[in-house]
């Protein structure tokens, strides 16, 4: 932002109402559409993400651009995806009217995040977003996994959901998400945001989940589609059943309990444990996915 500019001028209800009745948007659980509202929440989001001047951030779900504003004040590149036509519509004359100087920063791609590719978004180097809260994790994993340019995540979710993405082993709520994710870097929880600065209000608290990729040349282990291909599977039957042992938990999976647990000795794993006691650094081993 130079001198010249003007900083964006951040939405409130009383605007957030006016354009959702402009546009004839009622909110609906089927698209997971709370309208965040509140100018005090959209900073502290931006800031809990550390963002560069120089990012490319890819943001799912816009709505009525009460984050965008923030984010083109903030990043030389936006790219929005929104499902909503009317919503992807209207966006850029949002951005006229309270972000002007920044018109030219913004782009917005109308599709459902779950089919972006490459070719929609480019090489986006973060997402920062309120999720569709219906499918925050299946959006979240989809994007890890197809935009490796990304390298800074800082996403708000249900906070059930952010409490199982950022859990350590051993813990009740530790499972599928909680491992898939940290299969790509460093996950914790960043800050809860209350009902109250959504329209309309959720019936359940929020959480903000940042996860901070490996560098590159510092993986642990490959990232790619062939790994994810022999680790997924593991980790997928470990958690099917979560009171059975991995023996046989995984039994299906190697063909046999003796199979499964010839697997487990060779990596160094006690079959007789459950899978919430495997950090992701286990289940890599297990799948044979080396350095």
């Amino acid at each position: 932002m130079t001198s010249s500019d003007q900083p964006a001028e951040l939405l409130g209800p009383v605007e957030i109402r006016a354009l959702a009745e402009k546009l004839d948007v009622t909110p609906t659980k089927k698209l997971g559409q709370n309208f965040l509202h509140d100018p005090n929440t959209v900073r502290m989001i931006i800031a809990a993400a550390e963002l560069d001047p120089a990012d490319h951030v890819v943001e799912v779900g816009p709505g009525l651009g009460s984050l965008t504003l923030g984010l083109l004040d903030t990043v030389e590149k936006v790219t929005a995806v929104e499902i909503d036509c009317r919503l992807a519509a209207e966006l850029p004359a949002t951005v006229a009217w309270r972000a002007g100087a920044y018109a030219d920063r913004l782009n917005v791609v109308q599709k459902d995040a779950l089919k972006v590719e490459p070719s929609d978004l480019g090489e986006p180097t973060a997402l920062v977003a309120n999720l569709p809260y219906n499918v925050s994790v299946p959006v979240l994993l989809h994007l890890l996994a197809t935009f490796p340019s990304i390298r800074r995540v800082l996403v708000m979710v249900q906070a059930e959901v952010a409490d199982r993405l950022a859990a350590r082993p051993g813990s009740k709520i530790y499972g599928v998400p909680s491992v898939k994710a940290a299969f790509y870097g460093d996950v914790r929880r960043a800050g809860s945001i209350g009902k109250h600065v959504f329209w309309p209000a959720p019936n359940i608290e929020s959480g903000l989940v940042r996860i901070d990729r490996f560098a590159p040349g510092t993986e642990p282990w490959p990232i790619t589609a062939e790994s994810r291909a022999r680790v997924w599977p593991v980790i997928d039957a470990a958690f099917a059943q979560r009171r059975k042992t991995l023996r046989a938990a995984l039994s299906g999976h190697y063909g046999s309990g003796a199979a499964a647990e010839e697997a487990l000795r060779t990596a160094g794993i006690d079959p007789q444990l459950r899978g919430e006691k495997l950090d992701v650094t286990d289940y890599v081993r297990l799948a044979g996915v080396g350095a």
